[in-house]
């Protein structure tokens, strides 16, 4: 135990992530192009990514797919973004409910321990989201286009 009478916080999250990262295995996928929206090969075999960037693979698979839509998933994976199509409520409370979708939607991956969305907009039927995603491997801050159809 140390000497100081003050808690630290910071000291027991960072043992906190390290019990979590130690307990789950390493995250691996197939890695992604997102310009071209289809998986990456080379020698007519998937490339493989781990830690991080497999995480923001994930990621980008759960923002894209609808919760609900398709029973090959659970009902905690997707986003619910969709609901938003035609809302009468205002553009205020739309980004709102935006941002905690895309944070329920990320959270749900015990990968992620943190989402931070600092900017959303609208067009058309395009939501475009920049969100600061904190995994247990790494931070980064990644934007997402996502249909809303």
């Amino acid at each position: 135990m140390a000497d100081d009478i003050f808690p630290s916080f910071v000291s027991a999250l960072t043992e906190a992530q390290e019990q979590t990262q130690n307990s789950l295995p390493l995250y691996k996928d197939c890695k992604w192009d997102f310009v071209n929206n289809k998986p990456v090969f080379e020698y007519g075999q998937p490339v493989v990514v781990t830690g991080h960037e497999a995480v923001l693979t994930w990621a980008h698979h759960a923002l894209m797919t609808v919760r609900g839509r398709f029973e090959m998933y659970s009902t905690n994976y997707g986003s619910d973004t969709e609901t938003l199509i035609g809302s009468s409520w205002s553009s205020e409370l739309v980004t709102a409910e935006a941002m905690q979708y895309i944070k329920e939607c990320l959270l749900a991956s015990p990968y992620i321990t943190s989402v931070f969305c600092s900017d959303v907009s609208f067009s058309g039927s395009v939501l475009t989201i920049t969100c600061k995603i904190q995994s247990i491997y790494s931070e980064s801050e990644e934007k997402y286009d996502v249909s809303l159809q």
